[in-house]
């Protein structure tokens, strides 16, 4: 049987938990700090809050990339992150290493017209080592670790459920 793998994202506590059971209520889950958006839990455009609800992995952005890779417009920019970036551009919220681009699957509340996860390019992506994680700063999308988003990227595939709830 082909394992059951799920995340869950956690906006209160600042955890993604990646599920990975057997279909029959075995498993193991591993947690992970993530800094979700500084304005909270929110669905609609522009919002700069954190979508909740059902979704899945639309897409995996960046397998070929090295660890701090700097994404634009979800294309590397030939740039790799380096320490003292963050002063030169300290409002940037900088999307790095990987990117898994999330699309909602309720429509009204997290898909199509103003709410629609993916029109809003959320993602979970990779953050400078030097942000602080468990407490909210993002723009919208869910920041993680840049070794940690390797080890889940590596694990999850286009069309793995994403649960987002606070």
């Amino acid at each position: 049987m082909q394992p059951d793998i799920r995340l869950r994202i956690d906006i209160t506590n600042q955890t993604l938990s990646l599920l990975n059971g057997d279909g029959m209520g075995g498993g193991r889950k591993t947690n992970y700090p993530v800094s979700t958006a500084i304005n909270g839990p929110g669905e609609v455009a522009d919002s700069g809050c954190t979508p909740q609800g059902e979704h899945i992995i639309r897409a995996k952005i960046g397998g070929d990339q090295p660890i701090n890779t700097i994404f634009i417009g979800r294309r590397p920019s030939g740039e790799i992150y380096q320490p003292g970036m963050r002063e030169l551009h300290p409002n940037r919220d900088w999307i790095l290493t990987r990117i898994l681009w999330l699309s909602g699957c309720q429509p009204g509340f997290n898909r199509l017209g103003c709410v629609d996860t993916m029109r809003r390019y959320i993602y979970i992506h990779g953050t400078p080592d030097d942000v602080t994680l468990g407490k909210p700063g993002s723009a919208g999308c869910i920041r993680m670790r840049n070794q940690d988003l390797l080890a889940l990227y590596d694990t999850v595939s286009a069309g793995t459920n994403v649960t987002i709830h606070a």
